[in-house]
């Protein structure tokens, strides 16, 4: 039990950033006279710039060592002490997808393939690059993923696995997450009577809550098993008070989200997307700009300022709530009824329950009051609905299309070489993925919320499909000579689909629960993913890996690669080739709201051009709803119509 140690002490050290009501429910706290609750995105919060000071000490050394050994066979490494010489250091970032408990789980197996802590990962995988990374972002289940590990005190796969069959295993998800006692009914309604009081205990507080509220809750019990209730008083903003993370020992964690008025069901490109780090959470896009102190919202504050001088909230930032926020599953629910398993009869009920939900604006999470109340220095008419509005509803962050977390790593100012994009979608009617959230990010750049960002061209549907590129890793964005029509040179993106290796784990959304044995099946699937089997298939892919990594500096200095990157990119890159003919597989209906797929078939550049025409023509922003919010009267009746949806969810 020494393992429980590390935990026991984080928690005793970041007391301080718990609610300080020690429960769900947050409360008041003293803050400066002279608070700035809100600042302009003009740039990195000076948090992060002092954070990377550290960190960037870990991935130096880092990198170097998973370099080093990467290109040990080459011909000539000289690129490596060429660029650590000049001070030159790529930086590396990991993007992880939203789709549920599969893309947590075959997520996890492809960071374990990353990480050098797992065993044989440096022999048979990519292992020590995740030492070396930067940034990881999660989206929904990808958020899982990243939040469990990194609120866990940064704990590994590989401890997970050898932690197996314990009373506070990580993500033993044998049960139904609603249904956590399994056949123990008694067990499962203590579980969701814990739920209830908490939510209600933040109701009486005197804020609004949602079905988001419940969802987090419920969540956090298999995220964070050995904190009471779930760690029912744990907050987002506790994470920059842990040692791993403040002496810069791991990677700097993203969530995402997607703004959404009530009112609407379509979240499109256009949409507000919302990053949550350890520090802030707010948005980079031109409809708002700007981020607030993630650790006092709740506050009731106007242009940042508390309306009581000195007073401000904690505890709002509940971790179970902000990854309840990034993955409000019952609206995707909504959307893809009819790819599930779900009977006609039950279909029906499901789906006019939810419909009243949306209608009535339980499905998002509710953030009020709103941290971006009349910020003075927001000026655009096309935002005005945000810093207008008294409260802010966000939702799943895939629900764009954008689902794998693009945006907050090709933000100029982060300075990123290089993106591995870990993808575990639903794009296909088999559940597997196939490059539908990089064709959504790549429009993106085309459109109103696309100002500045830059992001590389990459082929449509129909080509991903014909020509494999969702059957293997891909490098997209391979020359930036190539890149010279964008708004900047965008990192390179290597991009890392789940494929069967050696188990199906193109798994329902939706699906519920796994044994224990599943679950390592999945683990295993996704390290073999990203590892081209365990290098069996590849043995020169950690050094095309080595590659892909140096290419972006390399460029930037005039420098020489070594001679096998050039096999690697011809094994590897993209080489513009648009397919002319349709896929024979589709997409999962009602994947995305208003994606309009590249269609021209002519070259990368005339596919560049269609994007741009067709994202120039995305629906506009949405007209602001009116701001009425339901009664919260019927939170247990709501818990009760969850219990029996899991239910019915974990039969599938």
């Amino acid at each position: 039990m020494l393992w429980l140690v590390p935990l026991f002490l984080l928690a005793l050290r970041a007391v301080q950033a718990w609610s300080p009501t020690d429960s769900y429910a947050p409360g008041n706290v003293s803050c400066a006279d002279d608070i700035s609750l809100v600042r302009e995105a003009s740039g990195l919060s000076p948090n992060e710039t002092a954070w990377l000071e550290k960190r960037d000490a870990y991935t130096k050394q880092a990198l170097r060592e998973f370099l080093d050994g990467a290109t040990a066979n080459f011909s000539n490494s000289s690129l490596v002490d060429s660029l650590w010489s000049a001070d030159k250091i790529p930086r590396v970032a990991m993007a992880f997808s939203g789709g549920g408990y599969r893309a947590m789980l075959s997520g996890a197996g492809m960071i374990s393939a990353f990480d050098n802590r797992t065993n044989g990962s440096t022999e048979h995988g990519l292992g020590g690059l995740l030492q070396g990374a930067t940034y990881l972002a999660g989206l929904s289940g990808g958020n899982w993923l990243v939040g469990s590990l990194a609120w866990n005190n940064w704990t590994s796969v590989q401890h997970v696995i050898d932690t197996r069959g314990k009373d506070d295993e990580l993500w033993d998800i044998s049960n139904s997450i609603v249904n956590p006692g399994g056949i123990n009914i008694l067990s499962s309604a203590s579980r969701w009577d814990q739920i209830s009081d908490a939510v209600e205990a933040k109701q009486d507080a005197g804020f609004n809550t949602s079905l988001a509220d419940v969802w987090g809750r419920a969540l956090a019990y298999n995220f964070f098993p050995t904190l009471s209730k779930g760690g029912d008083g744990y907050t987002w903003s506790t994470l920059r008070d842990a040692d791993v993370f403040k002496n810069g020992e791991m990677p700097f964690p993203i969530s995402v989200a997607d703004g959404r008025y009530p009112g609407t069901q379509i979240v499109d490109l256009n949409s507000t997307l919302f990053e949550f780090n350890p520090f802030e959470m707010g948005s980079w896009d031109p409809s708002l700009n700007a981020f607030t102190d993630v650790k006092y919202l709740g506050t009731n504050a106007r242009n940042g300022t508390p309306v009581t001088k000195g007073q401000c909230v904690a505890g709002f930032d509940n971790t179970g709530f902000v990854i309840g926020t990034s993955s409000t599953l019952f609206n995707q629910f909504l959307l893809q009824l009819n790819t599930t398993s779900v009977s006609s009869f039950l279909k029906g009920i499901i789906g006019d329950f939810l419909k009243d939900l949306s209608e009535d604006y339980d499905d998002i999470a509710i953030y009020n009051p709103n941290p971006f109340r009349e910020t003075e220095f927001v000026e655009s008419n096309y935002t005005k609905g945000i810093v207008n509005s008294e409260n802010l509803f966000l939702v799943d962050g895939g629900e764009d299309g954008e689902n794998i977390p693009f945006v907050p790593l090709i933000q100029k100012e982060r300075d990123v070489d290089v993106i591995f994009a870990l993808d575990n979608s639903a794009d296909t009617d088999e559940y597997w993925p196939a490059g539908l959230s990089l064709i959504s990010t790549y429009e993106r750049q085309f459109g109103a919320q696309g100002k500045d960002i830059a992001f590389p061209y990459v082929p449509d549907f129909d080509t991903f499909i014909n020509e494999g590129l969702n059957q293997k890793p891909v490098f997209f964005g391979c020359d930036a000579s190539n890149t010279t029509g964008l708004s900047y040179t965008p990192p390179l993106i290597v991009y890392m689909p789940n494929n069967r290796q050696s188990y199906n784990s193109n798994t329902s959304t939706f699906k519920m629960s796994y044994s224990s044995s599943q679950r390592m099946k999945m683990f295993q699937n996704g390290f073999e993913a990203v590892t081209r089997n365990n290098l069996t298939d590849d043995s020169s892919f950690r050094g095309c890996v080595a590659c892909a990594v140096l290419r972006r500096k390399q460029e930037s200095q005039n420098m020489t690669l070594p001679q096998e990157c050039a096999k690697c990119f011809q094994d590897y890159c993209w080489n513009g080739k648009i397919s002319n003919k349709t896929a024979k597989v589709s997409t999962i209906e009602n994947y995305s709201g208003s994606i309009s797929f590249i269609t021209d078939s002519a070259s990368a550049d005339a596919a560049s051009s269609t994007a741009a025409a067709s994202s120039s023509g995305t629906s506009t922003s949405k007209k602001n709803a009116a701001a009425s919010l339901p009664s919260s009267n019927s939170l247990k009746w709501y818990v009760a119509f969850a219990s029996l949806l899991g239910m019915a969810i974990g039969l599938m």
